[in-house]
C-alpha cells in the first residue's frame, strides 16, 4: 500500500535527548511534506509548547496535542476539543499525592503545577511555553484538557495509577508518557482516537499510514495505523504490548528521519 500520512510523537521520538529537532530530521521532514505526503505531531505537550515547530518545519497539517484533547489546523484554530469534565476534575485534583509528585492541569491556554519544578525549564526552553504555579484546592470549577503527575520515584506513579484506575478509570483515560509522567484525559481520549478522527477529516485511511512512538500513551496510535513503529528508547510496557510491531533506533540517531528516508525518498526525491 502507498503510505499517505506520517504521525510522530515528539519527546523520545522525533525530538532527541536534549528535546530538540536535529537539523536533519527538519530537512528530511520537509522533503516529505513538499512531496505531498501529510506529517503529523502527536504529542502529550500543550499546543502553545509546540507551535514553534511548524514554521521550522514547513507543517502545513493538524497538529494533536494533550494526548488528542486538542487539535489544531495549520492556522492555529482549535478544530477538536475534548476537556475533563469539572466534577470529575475536581475530585481528583482533590486527591491527596506524595509530597515529591507535582501536580499539573493543562487548562485552555495556560500550564498550571502545584509547585516550583526546576528540571522543567531546560525541557520547554525552545518554545518559552511555561507553568503557572497554583493553589489546585482554591482553583474553583476546571475543564482541563489534561491532569498530569511528574515525579523522579517510578513507584509512586505505579501506586497513584492504580489508586485512579479503581476511583475514576469509568470516566477518564489514564496512562504512563514516561515512567516519571503519568496522564489523565476525558475517556475515549487518546492519540489513536483523535487520529482517527483526523484520517478520517482528511480523507485517509489507517491503513495509509506510519506512525512512530515511544511511551504507553502512544499504544493506541500504533495498534491503529498501518505501520506503527516503536522507537529503541521506547518504554519497555509498550514494546511487551505491542510484540508484533517492529522497533527502529532511538532518537539520538534521527531514526524517525532514517525510516522515512528509506521509505520514501527514493520515490518522493527526484
Amino acid at each position: 500500500m502507498k503510505y499517505k500520512a506520517v504521525i510522530s510523537d515528539l519527546d523520545g521520538t522525533l525530538l532527541n535527548s536534549k528535546h530538540t529537532v536535529s537539523d536533519y530530521t527538519k530537512e528530511v521532514v520537509r522533503n516529505l511534506s513538499e512531496k505531498g505526503i501529510k506529517f503529523f505531531i502527536a504529542t502529550g505537550r500543550h499546543y502553545l509548547d509546540i507551535v514553534h515547530l511548524r514554521g521550522k518545519m514547513n507543517l502545513d497539517t493538524f497538529f494533536i496535542t494533550s494526548n488528542g484533547a486538542r487539535v489544531h489546523d495549520s492556522e492555529g484554530r482549535v478544530i477538536l476539543k475534548h476537556n475533563i469534565d469539572k466534577k470529575t476534575a475536581a475530585e481528583i485534583l482533590s486527591l491527596e499525592v506524595d509530597e515529591s509528585i507535582f501536580v499539573n492541569i493543562y487548562k485552555d491556554d495556560k500550564w498550571f503545577i502545584s509547585k516550583e519544578n526546576e528540571m522543567l525549564k531546560d525541557f520547554h526552553s525552545e518554545s518559552d511555553f511555561f507553568y503557572n504555579l497554583i493553589d489546585f484546592s482554591n482553583m474553583g470549577d476546571c475543564e482541563p484538557m489534561k491532569i498530569f503527575y511528574l515525579c523522579e520515584e517510578e513507584e509512586l506513579l505505579i501506586s497513584l495509577h492504580n489508586r485512579l484506575e479503581e476511583n475514576f478509570g469509568d470516566r477518564v483515560n489514564i496512562t504512563f508518557s514516561t515512567p516519571n509522567c503519568l496522564e489523565i484525559m476525558k475517556k475515549g481520549v487518546s492519540k489513536g482516537a483523535t487520529i482517527t478522527e483526523i484520517m478520517d477529516i482528511e480523507g485517509i485511511s489507517l491503513e495509509a499510514a506510519i506512525a512512530f512512538g515511544d511511551g504507553l500513551n502512544d499504544y493506541e496510535m500504533l495498534k491503529l495505523v498501518g505501520k506503527g513503529l516503536i522507537m529503541g528508547n521506547a518504554h519497555t510496557k509498550l514494546k511487551e504490548a505491542l510484540p508484533e510491531n517492529e522497533v527502529i533506533g532511538s532518537n539520538d540517531e534521527h531514526s524517525v528521519a532514517e525510516y522515512i528516508k528509506n521509505t520514501f525518498f527514493e520515490k518522493l526525491i527526484s
